[in-house]
């Protein structure tokens, strides 16, 4: 009974503890319900407001879009319209034009009409002229008739007779002439017989072509910058004294931007030291161990390409079977000048001229090419000054058992001694033609130049005279003149005066053509 009790106790505290469960879950899910339609309010106000605020946004940017559109509207219109106006304008123009061209065909057409007129009445004149001539014509004729039979009736010879004897008198004195100018002609010959003699050296001259030299005393090394020139002067000037020591070469440094001055009038050393200098630069250590190895090595080196420069000179001239000694001599011709002309280049322009005078000449050339490079061997030694260069090249020449027309033609050269040989006298020929031409050397360079300068204003001092040019290295003036200012008659006088003026006023070599062109063009355009 108890345990049933029990039982039904607990059922119904179950039950109510159910009961009462069921009724706070309700509960809580009503509170949850409400906390949820809160937040979907309040969602939909936020969406609400975005919305609106997107919808604003887009309707500035539809407006903005709208008023850019407008504007580009605008302008292509106003574009259109300034294309219109124009293309009007031109329209416009070209009407004028085609009326003014209009007016101006009708009165040419006028004026045309007036001079077929003035034609018609011309050739009326020229026909009623023509008949007079005519009508002159045959009175003369007449007369001219008459006067032929008076004449040969006078006379006594018929008009064949006459044009013979005529026809002899002329032949006569044709002859007397011929035979006068065949006199001055040969007179002139005679008078010019040495230019004759000078034919094939002249032709020797324009046979060779050589190149303008001019050596100078000192040499420029480009730098970088001006850093350089501090460790080239090192510190207390350790470095330049070292170098110039060691290479017998001045070194001017100064404020000249980005250059150094080499000064020695030796070539040879000055080349030395721009290499040497060239080559301390470019490793960046400078100091006076390094200075005095760079420099002996440049020096060796520098010795290696005077050979390599001799052997090479002796095969482009076709000299073979000469001494090292003299080998070595011809490659230090290179650095050595006289009055600013190079002397390998001199003396394989010698060389090739002697080649050339004596094949003209039936002699050996191979011996005269021979002679004629190592002619100024003596102006490379720097022992012995006290010696002619001739003399002191052929002791060389017969120290190294040279051929014997080479030696005297060597020492022969500047008269030192008597020539033995017709090669003695070509070597000396072209060591005059070398050194003389104009551009060789700097004094006669400068001289040439003053001189063709001097041409060219002595012909434009003329009143009349456009241009004047010296051509032909100044052996001919060419003077241009104004056709307006200057008739035939004057410009044929102008060319005597020139050249008489040239002739007394002027020192020059050979003569000098002297032409004056007068020209006279007409231009005109065909549209």
């Amino acid at each position: 009974m108890d345990y049933e009790i029990g039982l039904a106790a607990t059922f119904v505290a179950l039950l109510a503890g159910l009961i009462t469960g069921r009724k706070m879950g309700s509960a809580a899910r009503d509170q949850q319900r409400e906390e949820a339609e809160k937040e979907a309010v309040r969602i939909l106000k936020e969406a609400e407001i975005k919305a609106e605020t997107l919808r604003k946004e887009k309707e500035l940017q539809a407006r903005e879009r709208f008023l850019q559109m407008k504007q580009e509207h605008e302008s292509e219109a106003n574009k259109r319209t300034q294309a219109l106006v124009q293309n009007e304008n031109r329209i416009k123009q070209k009407e004028q034009s085609l009326n003014q061209k209009m007016e101006q065909v009708a009165r040419k057409e006028h004026e045309l009409d007036g001079s077929r007129d003035n034609m018609k009445r011309q050739q009326e004149q020229m026909e009623q002229k023509k008949e007079q001539l005519e009508k002159q014509r045959e009175e003369l004729e007449n007369s001219r008739q008459k006067t032929v039979a008076a004449l040969e009736k006078i006379s006594g010879l018929s008009v064949q007779d006459a044009r013979a004897q005529l026809m002899e008198q002329m032949v006569n004195e044709a002859k007397s002439k011929a035979a006068g100018q065949l006199k001055e002609i040969l007179d002139e010959a005679k008078a010019h017989a040495q230019k004759e003699a000078k034919k094939i050296v002249i032709e020797t001259i324009q046979r060779t072509a050589t190149e303008h030299s001019v050596e100078n005393a000192i040499s420029v090394f480009p730098i970088k910058n001006d850093e350089i020139k501090g460790q080239i002067i090192g510190r207390e000037g350790r470095n330049i004294r070292t170098f110039e020591a060691a290479t017998g070469v001045e070194i001017q440094v100064d404020d000249t931007p980005e250059a150094i001055v080499l000064s020695c009038f030796d070539p040879l050393r000055r080349e030395i030291a721009r290499v040497a200098l060239h080559r301390l630069v470019s490793d960046g250590r400078i100091h006076p161990a390094r200075i005095e190895e760079v420099v002996n090595k440049t020096r060796k080196q520098i010795e290696e390409e005077i050979a390599e420069i001799g052997e090479r000179t002796c095969i482009d001239l076709g000299i073979h079977g000469l001494p090292s000694e003299m080998v070595r001599l011809v490659g230090k011709m290179r650095y050595r000048s006289s009055y600013g002309q190079n002397l390998l280049q001199h003396s394989r322009e010698v060389a090739n001229l002697c080649a050339t005078m004596a094949s003209e000449l039936g002699l050996n050339p191979k011996l005269a090419k021979r002679a004629g490079l190592l002619h100024d061997i003596g102006k490379v030694p720097d022992d012995n000054p006290e010696v002619p260069h001739a003399i002191l090249g052929m002791q060389i020449a017969e120290r190294c058992k040279e051929h014997p027309v080479v030696c005297n033609a060597i020492g022969a050269h500047h008269d030192e001694i008597e020539m033995t040989d017709p090669i003695s006298v070509i070597v000396q020929v072209c060591d005059a033609i070398s050194g003389s031409r104009p551009g060789a050397r700097r004094e006669m360079v400068e001289g040439y130049v003053k001189r063709l300068k001097e041409l060219e204003q002595l012909a434009s001092g003329y009143n009349g005279v456009e241009k004047a040019y010296a051509i032909q290295a100044g052996r001919e003036l060419r003077v241009i003149v104004e056709s307006e200012k200057v008739g035939d008659e004057a410009a044929d006088l102008m060319a005597v005066d020139i050249s008489t003026r040239i002739q007394n006023e002027m020192q020059y070599p050979g003569q000098i053509k002297v032409t004056v062109i007068r020209e006279k063009r007409a231009v005109s355009f065909a549209k």
